[in-house]
Formats: C-alpha cells, structure tokens, sequence
C-alpha cells in the first residue's frame, strides 16, 4: 500500500516502480546494517527512498496493530514540520507491505537536498568557515522548533543537514524523522535534554548557550549549567554502552 503527497501523486507509477526494484534500481545512498537509502531520478527530481530494516515477529504485528510505521511516521512528521515551516525534505510517498502476520518492509520517500553537510562536520573541524554564526543559526533554528512545540528526539549531529544559501544565510533541515513528540509547551529540562546529544565540545556549548538565552530570554549560566551535565551524562551512557558491546562481541569470539 502506497500513499503519495498531492504534488507527486502523477507520478505514482514511476515511485512504485522505483520501491519495487529497490534492490534492482537507483544507486546506493547510504548502506548501513538497518536500513538502506538509493537514489533515483523522477522528471528532473532525484528522490531519496530509504528502505527500512525488516521487523522481527513481535514488530510485524505491532506495526500492523498497535503502532505506525517508521514509514509512515518519517512522512508524516515531515508534513507536520513543512507546515509548521520547520525544515526537513519534501516528503514524497511512504509505502507499506503487508503479509498474513503483520509488516513485512516499508519504504519512505523525499526530495534528496543536494549541497548540503551535516552538522556534525563543523564539530569535528573546528577551522569550518563560519563556524559560530552557524551554530548560532542552529540554535534559533531548535528554539523555533522548541517554541513551536516540538521535540525532535533523534536531534543528533547526523540528522541536520546544513546548506548555505546565495545571500550568506544558513537553512537547516531535520531528517530521519520516526522519532518525534508534538507539545503545546516544552518545559525547560526537555529542551535542554533535546540539545544534549548535539556536541561534547564545551566551547561549543558555551556559544549554544549564549545564543539560546539571547533569544529566549533565560538565564544563561542556567542553561549552560544545565545543558552541560545533561551532556556529560549522555557521553558517559554513550561510551559505557560502546565498551560493553565491545566487550560482548569479544567473548563471543
């Protein structure tokens, strides 16, 4: 079952043919040990499918049942956020395949940005050309987003794409999009703990910082206080999780 946005629903044809030779079709995006994203030219659009992994018995029937899928939540944030003006890509068409037990894989589809690097690239280079003003561009980009009422819960590094624009502007775009929460009010622990996993880097926090009070008009030192062990303790989860597995992959040799 396939469902299409209103701008791209005469193309249904070509986008169904595209998912159903995916492993046939398109050029290797991303190939990674869950899901996988090809490239694929309709008219003059190049549109990104990401072919999520296959659930396992007990997510077949709750993703028939109890639960959406990754699919159909990815497109249907996407739409939420393109009509709250928040950025993310166009979002095409999510397509669900269904057998006699539950789901068996689904597909989402979007406009694929061209020109664009991931934040995460001016973390780890810390001469990137414009580095403050963008991360202050990012910041009141997640304060409107906050503002707005949502809590982006994969907001990482490698979810916001970044593209400079021709007047010197920076646009910002959320993807991997399966993981969200809707607000009518976001309180301060929560949207401190949504930063939290953005950077390690303290100076890089410090500007985060400066730049979120400036905006929300709340105190500064709080929010770095706060903002910093929130980081501290993620980064500690973080690698402690890594050192286990690494440990668990080493007694099963």
């Amino acid at each position: 079952m396939i469902t299409i946005s209103k701008a791209y629903q005469k193309y249904t044809s070509e986008i169904l043919d595209c998912i159903e030779n995916f492993t046939k079709k398109g050029t290797v995006f991303v190939k990674g040990s869950r899901n996988t994203i090809k490239l694929f030219t309709i008219e003059h659009t190049i549109v990104n499918i990401k072919s999520f992994k296959k659930p396992n018995l007990i997510n077949k029937i709750a993703y028939r049942y109890f639960r959406k899928s990754k699919a159909r939540r990815s497109f249907e944030f996407a739409s939420k956020l393109i009509e709250m003006q928040i950025g993310t890509p166009q979002p095409i068409a999510y397509y669900e395949n269904f057998d006699i037990i539950g789901l068996k894989d689904s597909y989402y589809a979007c406009e694929h940005l061209e020109n664009v690097f991931e934040f995460r690239a001016i973390i780890e280079n810390e001469d990137f050309e414009d580095r403050e003003e963008i991360i202050r561009q990012f910041i009141r980009f997640t304060a409107f987003m906050h503002r707005e009422g949502v809590e982006f819960l994969d907001h990482s590094p490698g979810n916001t794409l970044i593209r400079k624009e021709n007047d010197g502007s920076y646009s910002f775009f959320l993807v991997d999009l399966n993981r969200m929460k809707f607000h009518k009010v976001i309180d301060f622990q929560t949207r401190m703990k949504n930063l939290s996993k953005i950077t390690p880097k303290k100076e890089m926090i410090l500007i985060m910082s400066n730049e979120y009070a400036t905006i929300t008009g709340e105190d500064e030192n709080l929010i770095f206080t706060t903002l910093w062990k929130l980081t501290s303790d993620f980064q500690y989860r973080f690698y402690r999780k890594k050192r286990i597995k690494k440990k668990l992959k080493f007694w099963k040799k």
